[in-house]
């Protein structure tokens, strides 16, 4: 039988481990809160498109502008495979969004009118919230009449996926505090996933 008496080495070595043990994993910078992205200056395009990550993230993303043909301008050039936009100035709330290779692709076809990669899922970040005129139709620039926009809060997405899509619900006035599909039916459907 195995005790402590029995082995003086563990018994010399037991204050190291808890030491070890004791000691604080480094922590990783805090996301940015829903309050503190909607405090950000959304007319400075660097700012607000870092507001849609957890900092660690937006700090090593390539930061684009969209005109209104459709090109993109990098204001900032990145290394960590994300890509961040800043807030869209026609919409009534801030709505900057941070995606990985996978979800840019699937939004630029989306912008592009094309049809987007099928089974090959993106991630996207929109933690400053988003304000949409339609959860059924990808092109609506204004809701329909008497509708109002669709204001929700800190959420990130799965884009690209009909598999992810499966169980959810879906309509013309979801309820942003669960997740839903935005814009069911449509090539550009994909998962709404709320966020604190």
């Amino acid at each position: 039988m195995l005790t402590l008496r029995s082995c003086p080495l563990l018994i010399a070595a037991l204050p190291l481990a808890l030491v070890a043990c004791s000691e604080k994993a480094p922590e990783e910078p805090p996301a940015a809160t829903a309050e503190e992205a909607l405090a950000v200056d959304h007319s400075d395009p660097l700012a607000s498109a870092m507001a849609a990550a957890p900092a660690a993230l937006a700090s090593g993303a390539t930061i684009v502008t969209m005109s209104d043909d459709g090109t993109m301008q990098t204001l900032r050039e990145g290394n960590n495979g994300y890509t961040c936009m800043p807030d869209n100035p026609v919409t009534p709330g801030p709505d900057p969004m941070c995606m990985d290779a996978n979800a840019l692709a699937w939004a630029m076809a989306w912008i592009g009118h094309e049809p987007p990669p099928v089974e090959n899922p993106g991630f996207m970040y929109m933690l400053a919230g988003g304000t949409d005129a339609s959860n059924t139709d990808p092109y609506a620039t204004n809701p329909a009449e008497g509708s109002d926009w669709i204001k929700t809060g800190a959420h990130v997405m799965i884009v690209g996926s009909e598999k992810a899509l499966k169980g959810y619900p879906s309509g013309p006035n979801p309820d942003t505090a669960v997740p839903y599909v935005m814009w069911a039916g449509t090539p550009y459907a994909h998962l709404m996933i709320p966020v604190d």
